[in-house]
């Protein structure tokens, strides 16, 4: 993979990441395991139309998975995703951190 495209990448989760609604979905679904549309749109309060379109998003950035069991379809958090991308934000935090100390040691020298 290019490097134009994990940034691209990256870019698609953290914006799906950077909604409270969808937030608070993948929470459920890591906290929860595998649920159906009706529990986590019971935990939200949204419809079942509006908690499905915050999935579709995170489902398109590879966030969650769905599993057809019959006429229901239960949603699954993907740890890979967000592992690269706390990897990623790590090294970007590291990065700061660098340029800091570097300004840090400059102006005191």
């Amino acid at each position: 993979m290019s490097n134009a495209d994990a940034l691209g990448r990256r870019a698609v989760i953290l914006a799906a990441l950077g909604d409270r609604t969808r937030l608070a979905l993948l929470l459920a679904l890591v906290s929860g395991g595998a649920q159906p549309i009706v529990a986590l749109a019971a935990d939200t309060g949204l419809t079942r139309q509006g908690v499905t379109k915050h999935l579709q998003v995170l489902q398109r950035a590879g966030l969650v998975s769905s599993i057809r069991s019959g006429r229901e379809s239960r949603f699954a958090a993907e740890p890979a995703p967000l592992a690269e991308t706390g990897e990623f934000l790590r090294q970007v935090a590291d990065q700061w951190d660098n340029a800091l100390g570097r300004l840090q040691r400059h102006l005191e020298g």
